[in-house]
């Protein structure tokens, strides 16, 4: 029997991971929005691609929540998007309503399912599934350290015009200004970057990794990154439905890991078919450590927002 995921959303950032998820071949998936119509004309678009590109996956539009009905993995990507001069945490009340409603029709319909957040503020938002949910907190994971690292990666390789698979790279913390990408832990081929960028041109490109998604909003005019967010989300139901034990760096719920207690905030956990398997704790630095106490204490206060 196929596995089944759902796209709650079906913008640009949740139809391009619809194709993705297809062109697998691995489930059949469901593509969910309000708007009549328009999913089921996008669903069919795909759907007439698969003979071209030898995928058999079945893809359904749909504007009733029965259709994604006993999903394994649910993506929400509903909800407002970013536009020029506003930053994440001015999403925090426009996407609260949309998120909640949602995952209150995700529990009823798929009760077993894992749920991945994308909507923003990321961290906000995934702390809002899990409150609504009831899911314990293996089943609730936001999505945003993949990005953020894939661009970090994607500048250090430009930099130093090598490819992007030897570079590893980690950036910690919350979605948005107080992401902390760990240039010390970052290496090309298994060498320190530290050994091949000078310091203050680091600096830049980290700064340049935290303004990532803005640097793309100001460029558009309109709308905001949907290619990159989309792989980022297959990676990780790659992980999950392969049962493939990744590690990446997502936002899970800590219970007192890094010191954090009752707050999503972006840690390397491992991904399997549970979902979060396990958080992988590394030893920061202090500096560090007062960056990750930072960006938590900012993800506590769009929670104080929402009043949850």
């Amino acid at each position: 029997m196929r596995s089944k995921i759902t796209v709650v959303g079906a913008g640009f950032v949740g139809s391009t991971l619809v194709q993705r998820l297809a062109e697998r071949d691995y489930a059949d998936v469901v593509m969910f929005d309000i708007i009549p119509n328009m999913p089921q004309g996008k669903a069919l678009d795909l759907l007439q691609a698969g003979p071209v590109l030898g995928y058999d996956s079945m893809v359904v539009g749909t504007n009733d929540y029965a259709d994604t009905a006993n999903s394994d993995i649910v993506v929400i990507t509903s909800g407002f998007p970013r536009k020029p001069g506003m930053t994440r945490d001015d999403l925090v009340k426009k996407n609260q309503e949309i998120v909640s409603q949602v995952t209150k029709e995700v529990v009823k319909y798929s009760p077993e399912c894992i749920i991945i957040m994308v909507t923003n503020p990321l961290d906000a938002m995934a702390q809002l599934a899990y409150h609504t949910s009831g899911f314990p907190r293996h089943r609730v994971i936001g999505m945003a350290g993949v990005l953020d690292t894939a661009r970090f990666r994607t500048f250090i390789a430009q930099e130093l015009n090598v490819s992007v698979r030897d570079v590893q790279a980690y950036v910690l913390g919350g979605h948005g200004d107080t992401m902390i990408p760990l240039s010390r832990m970052c290496t090309v081929a298994g060498v320190p970057i530290s050994q091949l960028i000078p310091a203050e041109r680091i600096e830049q490109i980290v700064q340049r990794t935290r303004d990532g998604g803005a640097e793309i909003v100001k460029l558009l005019g309109m709308g905001s990154a949907y290619f990159a967010p989309s792989a980022s989300v297959l990676q990780m139901v790659d992980s999950i439905l392969l049962d493939k034990n990744m590690i990446m760096p997502c936002a899970v719920y800590l219970e007192g890991e890094y010191g954090i207690q009752g707050l999503f905030v972006g840690v390397p956990v491992k991904l399997g078919a549970q979902g979060l398997e396990q958080i992988i704790e590394i030893e920061l630095s202090q500096d560090e450590q007062s960056l990750l106490q930072k960006s938590a204490r900012a993800v506590k206060e769009l929670i104080d927002v929402m009043g949850i």
